[in-house]
């Protein structure tokens, strides 16, 4: 599970840390010799990161970073086409037309393609990597037809055809009402599977209820004979060839592991990926769990199932991790008092766990991205994502320390200014916001993930839940995480000095973001569809509904402008934590019904006069609405065929690190 992708510091002072950083000093003070700013197109901004700590590691520390990076970028191309079907042959298409163009480059349709050509790299395909929504060129079709024409290029009709059709045009259909497999333009299920039909072949597999595979995880699910199957996602299978070129950098990475839990963990890793066993999968995540040791780590799979409007599909991700010991050790009393956590938060005592196991929480610098993580990266992260294992084995939680610190560095957009209510609330972000973020998000994911158990008997929230598990999960670790951002144990376990004022500033910045700010990002008239803007939304709007009688949140107008003021913080501390409670009752007993009433009722349709003016409001600031990063490149350097040492060497522009990989990692075009 992911913590938020950043967008564009919709709050201010450098909303850099919405995940967690060192609790104890300032984040990483900017380095005026480095440029952080790539570029900037449509609504996407592209930052650089730096590697904190890459110095201090030996020479086969380095080589197994590498490797890992190396198999990570292998499978990028697994995610364009999972993406969506036709996006590989569109990219290349594109790509050719970029490379090869004689013509005059400052004609305005020219502009309009590149701007086009760099939102479907940013996006790893051409539906917007967060709206879902499919990206229109503002180009018309008989200028790109003419493109290829003169530099004889071909791209299939019919992929020409949907870039500016209306058909596919939502890549995550989540609408209660429409047959969200069917609609979905994603690609893990071939065109003409219904969602009854991939319900029913799934229902019907049979499966350990105690320690539960997660089905259809590395397949698509096709139809064979009349019959469904699942394509597995392995080598000789459905991806192969760019899962033969991960196994072989695996294979180099187990070589130079730090330990025998690393070399073990990673020998599973290879194994899954030669026989697609979902079994070998829970053997791998429980190794990789277990491995807590050392300086270097990985996240690599199919993982996150977000894109999946069932939520069974992971999407392939890989984040390449070095550690930072001294951050990490500060945060780990989150860690360390989890059952505390557990034992006094306001669930019922039946949905409670005895034991909360092996929650592991520390904050690493990222060395190398790719797949769903890149160029739109998560800041934070909490797996494995299956249950059972999470329960017995434990879990691991990062924060992506160089990333946030990125973030920062880039600068803010002053939207702080616009959208708070008043100057105490400027007041208490501008000293307190950016540091109960990343609390926010230490406890997100240490002990909000980590909360909570399902009755015995009820299904996976995957089953029971089906679209809207996602959306109830993020919002039930939100909620975890805020009811405790007002509770002086905090200031006890030394992790704040004025428990109070972060709370403040924690609740007034997730008000403001889940009912105003946020929808600076949707377009108007639409419903909110991603499962985190969704959540963000359904807490802040049920807590301001259930408060209107005692006032805890003022809706305020003020020169035509739309604010929320908190009035009673205590009070609505209390709201979070009966929304927690019956979000995990909603968790425990599977209780779709009241899962969909609460998603439906709170997350999905928008005040549109609110909308407009927001949108109205937002038009004064330049800044794009969301970043990403382009990756530092790590090149060995070589006696003979002998690795001696390494440089690391940062992209000057975003569309030679896209064409690069293209041309380095494209293994299934």
């Amino acid at each position: 599970m992911r913590y938020l992708k950043i967008t564009s510091c919709l709050f201010a002072i450098a909303f850099a840390f919405s995940c967690q950083d060192e609790p104890k000093q300032e984040i990483i003070e900017k380095q005026a010799d480095f440029s952080y700013n790539v570029t900037e197109f449509a609504d996407i901004g592209v930052l650089r990161y730096q590697i904190p700590g890459w110095e201090e590691l030996n020479l086969d520390q380095q080589k197994l970073v590498y490797y890992l990076t190396q198999a990570g970028l292998s499978g990028r191309d697994i995610t364009w086409d999972q993406n969506y079907r036709h996006n590989l042959s569109i990219r290349k298409g594109l790509e050719q037309i970029y490379t090869s163009f004689q013509g005059d480059r400052s004609t305005k349709e020219w502009q309009q393609f590149e701007t086009y050509l760099n939102r479907v790299w940013f996006a790893n395909g051409i539906h917007h990597h967060y709206s879902m929504d499919k990206m229109k060129p503002e180009f018309s079709k008989e200028y790109l037809v003419s493109l290829m024409e003169d530099q004889s290029i071909s791209i299939p009709s019919e992929a020409v055809d949907v870039i500016f059709n209306d058909q596919d045009s939502k890549k995550v259909v989540l609408d209660k009402d429409k047959d969200i497999v069917l609609e979905s333009a994603v690609n893990f299920y071939e065109p003409g599977i219904t969602t009854k039909e991939a319900k029913a072949f799934y229902n019907s597999i049979k499966v350990n209820k105690e320690q539960p595979v997660e089905l259809g995880l590395n397949s698509r699910l096709v139809r064979k004979n009349g019959q469904l199957v699942d394509d597995v996602y392995k080598s000789g299978g459905l991806y192969g060839e760019a899962i033969d070129q991960m196994i072989y950098w695996l294979q180099l990475a187990q070589g130079v592991a730090e330990s025998d839990k690393q070399s073990k963990a990673l020998g599973l890793l290879i194994e899954y990926y030669q026989t697609g066993s979902l079994d070998k999968w829970d053997e791998y995540c429980i190794a990789w769990s277990t491995s807590t040791e050392g300086a270097v780590d990985w996240i690599n799979g199919f993982i996150e199932v977000y894109n999946d409007p069932i939520a069974y599909k992971g999407s392939y991700e890989t984040i390449i991790q070095i550690k930072d010991f001294d951050m990490s050790r500060q945060m780990n009393v989150l860690s360390e008092n989890a059952q505390w956590f557990e034992d006094n938060s306001p669930l019922m005592e039946e949905h409670k766990k005895d034991t909360v196991t092996g929650v592991s929480y520390k904050t690493v610098n990222v060395a190398g991205e790719a797949g769903d993580a890149s160029p739109a990266t998560p800041i934070g992260v909490n797996l494995p994502n299956n249950t059972w294992i999470r329960t017995v084995h434990g879990s691991k939680s990062v924060s992506l320390g160089n990333i946030i610190s990125a973030y920062a560095n880039a600068g803010g957009s002053g939207r702080l200014q616009e959208f708070a209510h008043d100057q105490k609330e400027i007041e208490l972000e501008e000293k307190y916001g950016a540091k109960a973020d990343k609390l926010h998000t230490a406890l997100h994911e240490v002990v909000g993930h980590a909360s909570g158990q399902i009755n015995p008997g009820v299904g996976t929230p995957k089953e029971t839940l089906g679209s809207y598990k996602s959306t109830i999960e993020e919002g039930r670790a939100d909620l975890f995480g805020l009811y405790y951002l007002m509770d002086p144990k905090l200031e006890e376990l030394g992790l704040v000095d004025n428990w109070k004022n972060y709370g403040m500033a924690a609740y007034d910045g997730y008000i403001r973001n889940g009912l105003v700010s946020q929808l600076v990002r949707l377009e108007l008239g639409k419903d909110v569809e991603e499962a985190h803007m969704r959540n963000r939304q359904w807490v802040s709007a049920w807590v301001y509904e259930k408060g209107k009688e005692e006032n805890v949140i003022e809706k305020v107008i003020k020169n035509g402008k739309t604010y929320y003021d908190i009035k009673d913080y205590d009070k609505l501390r209390m709201l979070f934590g009966e929304l927690l409670r019956e979000t995990q009752r909603i968790t425990s007993e599977g209780d779709f019904e009241a899962g969909q009433e609460l998603v439906e009722t709170y997350g999905v349709k928008v005040d549109q006069a609110i909308h407009k003016e927001v949108l109205n409001r937002n038009k004064q600031f330049k800044a794009p609405a969301y970043r990403g990063f382009v990756n530092p490149v790590i090149v060995p350097i070589m006696e003979g065929e002998k690795i001696t040492s390494f440089k690391i060497e940062q992209p000057d522009t975003f569309e030679e690190q896209m064409l690069m990989y293209s041309k380095n990692y494209g293994f299934l075009e």
